[in-house]
């Protein structure tokens, strides 16, 4: 069953951007943490330990690890080229394109999937969309309180008081995390979580190869929504003499119509992700414990995971 369907009872549910984390943990975790083998182990080790921490300090019922099952989906390939498009490794002709990852990073990753199925810790990815869709969808159905966990800052759109949908964001690993709620949005960008979209495609975000509106930066972007309300009464503005915009930003508001016309449909998170059921609820003990004894032997997860079993079974 999705997480929308489940019984009336109060419940917290954690979306993970997992690859968000494993990269952030193989970038904090020294590569010196091995297998028995000589394999490095960090981005696994650095995601358990990660989990663990989120699990104490926040506590869910239902816990997520979404998947990106295509980092670069082609339909906003086709809307925008040149999304993501410094990031492809190698070009396929059918399938995903395959992204530039750390040569030590790569090969952890099945062994993360491996790990988090033994445990029996949900882990969705879903053809032809990234994992943010996947967290947005999740978000849409949930009829409770939703903490998403990300270092992607394109998932504030998400934060929703009334819905209380918050974004736990790493500051420094997961031990210090900015619990961004709407006020904090408000204060940092001028926005809230639905003007959020419209702020990131102005202002563009060279990361995901977005262009933005040249010469519309962050605080322009913020000061225009606050004086026109949203995209549609910016550009309506563009084309009133008398809206009071000046010279340069009607030149370029009106030159980037093109992009402007197709960015939200790229910026915006899908919410209507076809979803396979399943079981969304925080196990207490291991789906697989013989399988998960042979990966904790065979890549020398030790403490890492058992800190986490522990933590499950509180």
């Amino acid at each position: 069953m999705v997480y929308g369907m489940m019984r009336g009872v109060t419940r917290r549910l954690m979306l993970l951007d997992t690859a968000s984390l494993y990269f952030r943990a193989y970038f904090g975790v020294p590569d010196s943490v091995k297998a028995p083998d000589g394999t490095p182990v960090n981005a696994v080790r650095g995601l358990l330990e990660f989990i663990d921490r989120l699990v104490r300090d926040h506590r869910p019922t239902d816990l997520v690890a979404c998947m990106d099952a295509d980092w670069r989906p082609q339909w906003r390939v086709d809307l925008i080229p040149s999304y993501k498009a410094h990031r492809v490794a190698e070009e396929h002709a059918v399938g995903p394109d395959e992204e530039e990852v750390p040569d030590t990073l790569s090969p952890q990753v099945p062994v993360i999937e491996a790990v988090l199925d033994a445990l029996g810790i949900a882990r969705v990815g879903v053809a032809g969309y990234e994992a943010d869709d996947v967290i947005g969808t999740f978000t849409a159905l949930a009829k409770d309180p939703v903490d998403i966990v990300t270092g992607d800052r394109d998932l504030y759109q998400l934060v929703d008081d009334e819905r209380a949908v918050r974004v736990l964001y790493p500051l420094k690993g997961v031990g210090t995390l900015q619990l961004t709620d709407e006020a904090v949005l408000r204060e940092k960008y001028g926005v809230d979580g639905r003007g959020y979209v419209d702020l990131a495609l102005l202002r563009g975000d060279p990361s995901d190869g977005l262009p933005g509106v040249p010469g519309i930066g962050e605080k322009t972007a913020a000061k225009l929504l606050d004086r026109f309300g949203d995209l549609a009464g910016i550009m309506a503005a563009a084309d009133d003499p008398a809206a009071g915009l000046t010279p340069s930003q009607r030149k370029r508001l009106d030159e980037a119509r093109s992009y402007v016309a197709v960015a939200p449909r790229v910026v915006r998170v899908a919410v209507d992700v076809p979803l396979p059921d399943v079981d969304t609820a925080l196990p207490r003990t291991p789906k697989d414990p013989a399988v998960l004894e042979a990966l904790a032997a065979r890549w020398g997860l030790g403490g890492s995971l058992q800190r986490l079993l522990t933590t499950l079974q509180g």
